[in-house]
């Protein structure tokens, strides 16, 4: 897996100054929209330079009936991930690559030049055997594994695939005084609300070696959608405050990822 180059502005952003933040994230996406968005079309694959890029996992499943349909890993997709990079681009210094984001299946070996991947609508995710024999070794490797966008009885599919990679996998639920909640910003109620359904968010971790006093390896927002809000930040289509802290968020998972 390669190494990254890491260096975090010291920033922290205050509870009074939650609003200062998205209309920082509405100006840089108007602004950068428009010369990057033809990059992100198809499921674009950028060159790997050492530069962070958002890596997102595509898996067989059924369609997705939302906002223009598509397949369930594609869920929020490409805007979410790009949205992200040029958000890390503009509030930390770690300089990510905002040529393009990444889609790639887990028996791709490129998966493990990314420190971090991202899982879309695990209800719906299927795991092959070379799939999951590859997720456990990068997992082993030092990866970090985002799972967002599923509610209530979807987690058990999601664990039942998870469990083909990861049989001795412990969840344990977290709560805010867990460091990954304030890696970069700080967020005074973590629990975003779900952007569409009436369910109570909830964060579950797995630890390496199930030992809580290391490093996470596996994140799941389950009765969250943190990715909606990245999609639509522009549009004006969920309130501000929810779309700010799902962005902080997000960030924290990254530096979080990269530091630990």
């Amino acid at each position: 897996m390669g190494f990254l180059c890491l260096r975090v502005k010291e920033v922290r952003s205050r509870p009074g100054a939650a609003r200062y933040l998205v209309l920082g994230v509405l100006l840089v996406l108007v602004v950068a929209g428009a010369t990057t968005a033809a990059q992100f079309d198809g499921y674009y694959q950028v060159h790997y330079n050492g530069q962070f890029t958002f890596t997102r996992i595509l898996y067989s499943g059924p369609g997705f009936r939302g906002f223009g349909g598509g397949p369930s890993w594609s869920h929020d997709y490409p805007d979410a991930d790009r949205n992200m990079q040029l958000i890390l681009d503009e509030f930390t210094g770690m300089s990510p690559n905002i040529r393009g984001t990444n889609a790639v299946q887990l028996e791709d070996p490129r998966m493990f030049q990314h420190p971090l991947i991202y899982i879309s609508e695990p209800g719906y995710w299927t795991i092959t055997e070379q799939g999951a024999l590859s997720l456990r070794n990068y997992l082993l490797k030092g990866g970090f594994l985002i799972f967002d966008d599923f509610e209530a009885d979807q987690w058990y599919n999601m664990d039942e695939q998870l469990v083909r990679a990861l049989p001795e996998r412990q969840w344990v639920e977290l709560d805010d005084t867990h460091p990954i909640f304030g890696a970069f910003f700080y967020v005074e109620d973590i629990y975003v609300p779900h952007p569409s359904v009436a369910v109570e968010p909830r964060y579950m971790a797995i630890f390496e070696d199930n030992d809580p006093s290391k490093r996470i390896m596996v994140l799941a927002n389950h009765n969250s959608d943190l990715a909606e809000y990245w999609e639509w930040s522009t549009s004006g289509l969920f309130a501000v405050d929810p779309t700010n802290d799902a962005y902080r968020l997000g960030v924290n998972y990254i530096i979080y990822a990269l530091t630990h």
